[in-house]
Order: structure tokens, then sequence, then C-alpha cells
């Protein structure tokens, strides 16, 4: 496996099972905190993707995205709560302790110099449960759609808190992917949140198709840290199997790249982005 022949790279054995443990206990505090939010459902479908106020405006915050299947036709949970969030994110590598020295351990810096990152800012996290039997699909895609950069310089950070597998929904990438061309830009739609956020066309190469060739499954034991190319079309299947696949990533950006006002994450002034 060859970062710049491939897109992607897995380091196994990267953080201990101690900071695994210490994320996922962090996370369910997190989620027993979140009774009273506001039920802002994540959408993995991207003609459908979530762009409400609580969404736009998590740039700078830890908040909790509900599962699709976790609410009836009614909007009632089907699901004890620990059970019903998608992910949370998007700023806790800065906001909260155990987040931010997790997310600066040295192997992480490592990583991003191994995917030639020259002075990389931590830009966004995600803690992504993929719950037992409601686990939602996420589209194929790319993260230079959502986290757009000129020139483009993202790189994914993906941590395998527990065993990713076929049955409960490990990674799909295309190996080599990354040499072609952004496909689509995700962004606000207007100045205010309320303004919501649209999809731009860049280029008109159809995605893979789920779950086939030229896409392949990453199955990677708890521990394993991938590394993700920001053009790399990549792909993860719904969780319907009685075990949930935790992974905890992060999004890194170089420091002199320019980052678009009209991204759909934004970060407060009081809360600029910090490096390693």
């Amino acid at each position: 496996m060859d970062w710049e022949r491939d897109g992607y790279l897995t380091i196994p054995d990267a953080v201990s099972a101690e900071d695994r443990r210490r994320l996922m206990d962090r996370a369910a505090e997190i989620v027993r905190e979140a009774a009273d939010d506001p039920v802002s459902v994540f959408s993995t479908h991207e003609q459908s993707r979530t762009s409400d106020e609580w969404f736009l405006s998590s740039g700078g915050e830890v908040r909790c995205f509900f599962e699709e299947e976790a609410f009836d036709a009614d909007g009632r949970l089907v699901v004890p709560i620990e059970r019903s969030i998608n992910k949370i994110g998007h700023a806790q590598h800065d906001v909260d302790d155990v987040y931010s020295e997790v997310s600066r351990r040295p192997v992480m810096a490592e990583a991003a110099a191994a995917a030639g990152m020259r002075d990389p800012l931590l830009l966004q996290s995600m803690h992504i449960f993929k719950q037992p039997r409601i686990g939602g699909e996420v589209t194929c895609h790319q993260d230079a759609t959502f986290l757009y950069t000129e020139p483009m310089t993202v790189v994914g950070l993906w941590l395998a808190l527990e065993d990713a597998t076929l049955d409960n929904g490990c990674l799909w990438v295309e190996p080599g992917g990354h040499r072609g061309p952004l496909r689509t830009r995700f962004h606000r739609a207007g100045a205010s949140d309320a303004d919501g956020t649209a999809f731009t066309t860049l280029d008109d190469t159809p995605l893979p198709e789920p779950g086939r060739a030229p896409l392949v499954p990453v199955e990677v034991p708890a521990g394993t840290l991938v590394l993700l190319h920001g053009l790399l079309p990549h792909w993860s299947g719904p969780n319907r199997s009685g075990r949930s696949r935790e992974a905890y990533s992060v999004h890194l950006v170089e420091r002199d790249a320019d980052y678009p006002a009209d991204n759909w994450l934004q970060r407060p002034a009081d809360l600029p982005l910090r490096g390693f």
C-alpha cells in the first residue's frame, strides 16, 4: 500500500486500547447529556444532507446528530438515546480535553507528515457510532466536497475504535481514485444559517457504485488509523449487524491554503484553528 499511488494508508496499532476506551467513554457521557438538545437528524445521503442551524453552527461546538432510523413515522425515538446517535461533531478536538489530547498524539502528527502535509491545522472532528441495526449508509463521496480548500489540501485521519468489518459497515475506498477530479462542492447558499446549503457540480464524472469494484473494503481491527486523501472516493454501507462500529475522525488542512467563507463549516472568531 502506497499513499501516492493509492490515496489511502492504514497504520495498525496506532492508538492504544486505553485511549480508544477514553474516547468511547467520553462520547457516552456527551450522549447522556444530549437528551434535551434539539433533534437534528444527520442524513447520510447527500441529496438530503442535514443543513439546519444546529448543523451549520456546529463548527465550534460539540453536538449530537441522530440516526435517521432512530425515529418512527411520528418522530418518536424507537431506540434508547445511547443507540440513537449517528455522530458527535465538530469541534471536540479543540474544546474537549479528552478528544484534544488523543487528537494530538504524536502518531497523528506523524500520519499527517506521511501524507505529505507541511503545516496542518485540525479543522473538524467526528465521533461516528454506526449504530447496531440502524447505522446509516454514508454515500460515496470525496472529503474535499465538504471541506474545500484552494489548493485542495484536506486529509482525513480515521481511527477505528472498534473492529470495522464487512458486517458492521467498514469503509470502502477506490484505490488511485484520488487522481480523479473533484465532482461536487457542498457550500452555504447564503450569508445566514437560515439560507441553508447547496451542492455545485464541478465535474460530471460519476463516483463509483456503492459496494462494487473499483471500490474495495478496508476491514481493520480496532486501533488502526486510516489516512484518506481529500479526493479519494469512499463509502460505507449501513450497519445491520448487532455490533456497533465506532470510529473517530479528524480532518486536516494546510495552514496556508485558502478556506472559503462559504464553506459550510465555519469556526467562530474566538476559536481559531490549531495544529498539533
